[in-house]
């Protein structure tokens, strides 16, 4: 296996989606997806929905891309505010007509979001098809569409209205959007737009969508009706120096050629490949970053000394385990080894009473187990804080301290390389 970081394909994290298969709860992640992100040269890591995820993320380290896709709607007490115009009535005939889609999964939100989030905070390639866009546009302050249906199309002239769901022709459903000029997707699609029109012809599956647009996005499509299809960061996109961040309402993954895999156009797979190119560069520029410690080498002096403390704590064991007194002329080198112990403080319950009865001398000892047990009071009274607050209050919690842990060992491991070449020279 190769140790070198720089020769790993980068990592795409992927959540899966609940489905029920035989009365049993089955994880599962399109794979179109799947087969796009290996094509392009990245690993997808599936994470699956499952209790208790979204406190784990730290576990899935090293993150060099998010690719979130479909699944159900989001809560929409995450984002909705004020009461929704629709009556009760209506609510009710959308969770009839959208029933796989309306039960709302809060674990899978909340292990998308923190993920959106933390593609945000640390600028990790994401890329939102379908519920993912909405989970990003969420993640940023902006909100949804309930229904699509009820709350857009209905109010449209009839030329202006998009079905944008078939239950009955997943695959083969299309509807028009128009392109926005000099958007990615515009560089994407342009050898595939009539001479004088911005317009192509996406598969979509979806009854919600974006209603307002956060505000650090930029519109890259348009249904007939105004509904936005695609957006991203200005800012964050570079897929060259690994930046890209961006939602695609529709489908390009699904958009194919009855009976075939041929696309039907050529920069329906283009979102993937770009999106790839910046997981690739993010990883290398993260590599970058992660300076390898090298082995420690100790010089004559030091060496020296390390024998000596050993050569001391075998001479104490030995007295430990036979319980024979040491001879005289040797009692000057257990002198070294309780030195040593005198100027370290970090020794457990264990390590001291062995210690002890060993004969050494621990001369902090007894304010050792004073903080200890100070300590043990203070993590009592952080849990009970810690219990009050939300998951979210936690997720941003963890995030923060994650990133400071980061820093702190970046600054330690400089300072320790400066004391050890100050040593050496």
């Amino acid at each position: 296996m190769a140790s070198d970081l720089s020769v790993i394909l980068p990592r795409v994290l992927i959540v899966s989606r609940r489905s029920v298969r035989k009365n049993k709860f089955v994880d599962f992640v399109g794979e179109y997806h799947l087969d796009l992100i290996v094509g392009y040269g990245a690993v997808p890591v599936i994470v699956p929905r499952v209790s208790g995820v979204h406190m784990l993320l730290d576990s899935f380290e090293p993150i060099h891309g998010v690719l979130l896709c479909e699944g159900e709607d989001i809560d929409p007490s995450l984002y909705e505010s004020e009461t929704t115009n629709l009556s009760p009535e209506e609510l009710e005939e959308i969770r009839r007509l959208h029933a796989s889609d309306t039960a709302i999964d809060k674990e899978k939100d909340s292990i998308e979001l923190r993920l959106a989030k933390l593609c945000l905070e640390r600028n990790i390639p994401y890329l939102g098809i379908c519920r993912g866009s909405q989970v990003l546009n969420v993640a940023c302050g902006g909100t949804l569409y309930l229904d699509i249906e009820k709350e857009v199309s209905n109010k449209c002239v009839e030329p202006k209205r998009v079905k944008h769901i078939d239950y009955d022709n997943y695959d083969g459903h299309r509807h028009m959007v128009k392109v926005v000029e000099s958007s990615p997707l515009h560089h994407w699609f342009k050898d595939s737009l009539e001479e004088g029109k911005m317009e192509i012809s996406v598969n979509s599956y979806h009854h919600q969508g974006v209603k307002s647009l956060a505000q650090r996005f930029v519109p890259m499509a348009f249904a007939p009706e105004g509904l936005i299809e695609g957006f991203y960061d200005p800012d964050a996109y570079n897929p060259e120096e690994g930046k890209f961040i961006m939602g695609l309402q529709f489908h390009p993954e699904r958009m194919r050629q009855a009976d075939t895999d041929h696309f039907d156009y050529p920069g329906c797979p283009k979102a993937y490949q770009e999106f790839v190119k910046a997981v690739i560069a993010y990883q290398k520029k993260l590599n970058s970053t992660i300076s390898v410690p090298k082995p420690l080498k100790l010089n004559q002096e030091m060496e020296k000394k390390r024998k000596v403390i050993l050569r001391s704590f075998s001479l104490a064991r030995n007295m430990y385990t036979t319980g024979q007194e040491l001879h005289p002329s040797k009692e000057s080198e257990l002198k070294a080894g309780a030195e040593f112990l005198e100027s370290n403080t970090a020794l457990s319950f264990q390590q001291e009473n062995r210690l002890k009865q060993i004969g050494a001398t621990v001369r902090n000892g007894g304010s050792y187990i004073e903080r200890l047990k100070l300590n043990e009071e203070s993590e009592r009274l952080a849990k009970k804080v810690m219990g009050k607050k939300s998951v979210e209050q936690l997720s941003d919690l963890l995030s923060f301290y994650h990133m400071m842990g980061q820093i702190c060992s970046e600054v330690l491991e400089r300072k320790l390389n400066g004391i050890f070449s100050e040593i050496a020279s």
